[in-house]
């Protein structure tokens, strides 16, 4: 068996996981508008994935007024969650476990997505050159500038707290193994850490300590409307994303992740800027990364079966998130397992679209 410390089992939080392959999450924008339904082709592809240690739904709006993209999918009432819960179902009957990642994009939106055709919120009216995607009057995927966004009022800061707080509870109901928190890759959460999108001079905008509090309080409220063991948060603290800077600031990212582990989540997982063209993470960084966490450590990014090997045997990660190679690999777990060749991914069809390159992609013989 190749690379037997990948095929361990794993401790998250009172779960036990059967490797440590896991799916990260990947927009796929396939979701029926206007309502942002889970496609019901999503329960096949989520199924055939099931052989991941834990697999991390694609990012999913949790209010309405956190959508960015047309086509993503939404977790808010219950038709939400009855559709989620095809889905988890699917999964569970495969012997899997899933997560739902709740996102609000803030200034990765568009007007015509955000209700009343208003214009996005962010930390700051700071427009940095983002872009979104967006449904031709074909009906096909295009690319398109953001809306320049409007700062966040404080009441709409507290309505993101209690959105993502209601939405961890139709999380539960729709049966998923836990919720994770995207604080990454420049959305909403990751707007209000950077100092180059945030500009505030109130209790959310200046210090560390306040531009960490939208963050911070969003932990707390969704371990409120459940519990630690059932939340994880992603991070990026390297890089540029959607044209939000994070830079490589070391200190800084090193106190968010201890403030975060204060709170007990089951994991923390990180998103490193490599795969994205940013500077790769030393050796330094992942140990002051695992000296800051206590819990389970994840980390995607421009990885393959030998270097998730190599940095779980330095004891800096205790799983991986594998992306484009999940979505060319439904079986990718098992052919790591074999040491078996993989499928390519068509990037051409990774976003919108139906069951071709989404639900098509081949297993082993």
């Amino acid at each position: 068996m190749a690379h037997d410390i990948l095929f361990q089992p794993l401790k998250m939080g009172k779960q036990t996981l059967k490797n440590r392959i896991f799916m990260a999450p990947l927009t796929r924008l396939r979701a029926i508008e206007p309502q942002d339904m889970p496609n019901i082709l999503s329960a096949e592809y989520y199924a055939q994935r099931a052989g991941a240690g834990l697999i991390i739904t694609e990012a999913t709006q949790m209010s309405e007024q956190a959508k960015g993209s047309a086509g993503a999918p939404a977790l808010y009432t219950d038709e939400h969650i009855t559709a989620w819960k095809v889905i988890t179902d699917a999964v569970h009957a495969k012997g899997g476990k899933i997560v739902v990642q709740l996102w609000h994009t803030g200034l990765v939106s568009h007007k015509s997505v955000q209700p009343n055709r208003q214009a996005p919120i962010s930390a700051s009216a700071i427009e940095v050159g983002a872009r979104t995607s967006l449904r031709d009057s074909d009906n096909q995927m295009i690319r398109v500038d953001a809306t320049p966004p409007r700062s966040a009022s404080i009441d709409e800061i507290k309505q993101v707290i209690s959105d993502y707080a209601y939405a961890v509870k139709c999380a539960k109901k729709a049966g998923f193994d836990g919720v994770e928190i995207h604080g990454a890759h420049g959305y909403l959460l990751s707007q209000f850490w950077v100092k180059q999108t945030n500009k505030r001079d109130d209790d959310y905008g200046g210090s560390r300590e306040n531009r960490a509090r939208l963050m911070l309080e969003v932990i707390d409220a969704c371990v409120q409307a459940w519990d630690a063991e059932h939340i994880g948060i992603r991070l990026s603290p390297w890089g540029k994303f959607n044209e939000v800077d994070a830079g490589y600031e070391v200190e800084d990212n090193i106190w968010l992740i201890e403030q975060i582990n204060k709170r007990g989540l089951m994991y923390l997982h990180i998103s490193e800027p490599d795969w994205a063209g940013g500077k790769p993470y030393t050796d330094e960084f992942r140990q002051k990364i695992r000296d800051a966490f206590d819990n389970l450590i994840i980390c995607a990014g421009d990885y393959d079966a030998n270097k998730a090997e190599k940095n779980m045997q330095a004891g800096y990660i205790d799983a991986v998130a594998f992306g484009r190679n999940y979505i060319a690999n439904p079986d990718l777990a098992e052919r790591i397992q074999q040491d078996a060749p993989l499928n390519e991914p068509r990037a051409e069809l990774f976003y919108g679209g139906g069951v071709e390159g989404y639900t098509d992609y081949p297993f082993m013989d």
